[in-house]
Order: C-alpha cells, then sequence, then structure tokens
C-alpha cells in the first residue's frame, strides 16, 4: 500500500509507525501515590503544594503511534512527539455504519479535505493494520529520543514519499487551522436555513436575527 519498511539501523523519520509503545492514562483527580506505609489516592493540586517528589502508580496502554517530529528534530532533539493510531471508525465515529466502497470513498476522499483532525492509513497486514487506520493529532506521545532510538524494533515501517508528504502538509494544516464560525457571513434568511440544520448556530450582532430555530 503506501508503507516502505526500513532497516532497524535506518535513523527515525517523520511519518515512521510504532507498534506498542506506551501511553500512560492518568487522572488529575484521582492519583494514586505510593508510599512505605502502602498506597493513598490523592489529587494533582494536593501533590503540587508539596515540593518533594512523590512515587505515583500510572496506567499504562500498548497503542500504535507515527513520528510527528519533523526529520532534522527527529535526530537531535531530546525528545520525539508521535501522534496516535487508533481504528477508523474510533476516530471517525460518523463512519461507524459505513460498508460500501462508494461510502468509504466518500469518508476518505472528500472528508479527507475538510476534517483536518485525522489522517487516514489503510489496512496493511505487513504493517500490522488488519483494519482501516487514522492519525488522531489530538492524541500526542512524548518520548525521549534515545529510548525511542532503542525500541526500533517496535518500528514496523514508515509511510512512502507520496503519503509523507501529506502526512506533512496535514500535520502544518492541523496546527496553523483557524476556528471561526463558518456561518457569520450569511445574511438573515441564509442564516435561518442554515441554524435549521444546523443546532447551537449563534447570530451575530450584523445578522439581526433574532428568532429561534427549530433543528429539522
Amino acid at each position: 500500500m503506501i508503507y516502505e519498511f526500513p532497516s532497524e539501523s535506518d535513523p527515525i523519520r517523520q511519518g515512521d509507525i510504532f507498534l506498542g509503545l506506551p501511553r500512560m492514562d492518568i487522572s488529575l483527580n484521582e492519583i494514586v501515590v505510593y508510599e512505605e506505609g502502602g498506597e493513598r489516592e490523592t489529587s494533582w493540586a494536593e501533590i503540587a503544594q508539596d515540593e518533594e517528589s512523590v512515587n505515583i502508580l500510572v496506567p499504562v496502554r500498548s497503542v500504535a503511534a507515527i513520528v510527528a517530529t519533523q526529520d532534522c528534530d527527529a535526530v537531535r532533539s531530546r525528545d520525539i512527539t508521535l501522534c496516535e493510531i487508533r481504528e477508523f471508525r474510533d476516530v471517525e465515529p460518523s463512519t461507524k455504519d459505513t460498508k460500501s466502497a462508494k461510502a468509504w470513498i466518500s469518508r476518505i476522499i472528500q472528508q479527507a479535505r475538510i476534517n483536518q483532525k485525522w489522517f487516514y492509513l489503510p489496512p496493511d497486514e505487513q504493517i500490522g493494520f488488519k483494519e482501516k487506520m487514522a492519525v488522531d493529532f489530538l492524541v500526542t506521545l512524548r518520548i525521549p529520543r534515545e529510548d525511542l532510538e532503542s525500541l526500533r524494533s517496535l518500528r514496523k515501517g514508515r509511510l512512502n514519499p507520496v503519503a509523507d508528504e501529506h502526512f506533512r502538509e496535514r500535520i502544518a494544516e492541523f496546527f496553523r487551522r483557524y476556528p471561526y464560525d463558518e456561518w457569520y457571513p450569511l445574511n438573515q434568511e441564509e442564516l435561518a436555513t442554515y441554524a435549521a440544520a444546523h443546532e447551537g448556530t449563534k447570530p451575530y450582532p450584523w445578522q439581526n436575527f433574532t428568532g429561534s430555530v427549530e433543528k429539522s
């Protein structure tokens, strides 16, 4: 498919895909502290008031991830940032009931143009993807570079040049995107029609729209 398979000795690059990296999930409101007398539950707000370091128990699970750090930094920076990879249906819930090839084409190609929060990865048994997958730009991991280099056996492949260029551009689009309400230039009649199909639409003062519109 869209993957290459570098040798284990090759340096880490943007677009490298790892399987089996640790993701730590921690609640700042429910932290288990390990002490000589046993364990106790507390919050980070309480821990932060104490300047002394503490030992905490952190749940860790194994995830797939792709290197987001640029090539020049991946060879010298202290840390490397990766984005988590999950099943496409999980990252993009709207595809839950998608079955036909025609419907998948619409999701993969058309939605990819407007949804900047994920990057599609097709299945490939050689790299370890049995299902359609996606990079979730909202979920990142930070791993010390030297530690990741020692785990290059977990690198299962990398994006080929075509996919890598697209991936690089999608990351740039995600982090430079400008948030705005797309309905701001609509007139009163257009806004009423738009609001009927989009719950939660709030008019701007210049749109002079005071009526309430039920979602159709």
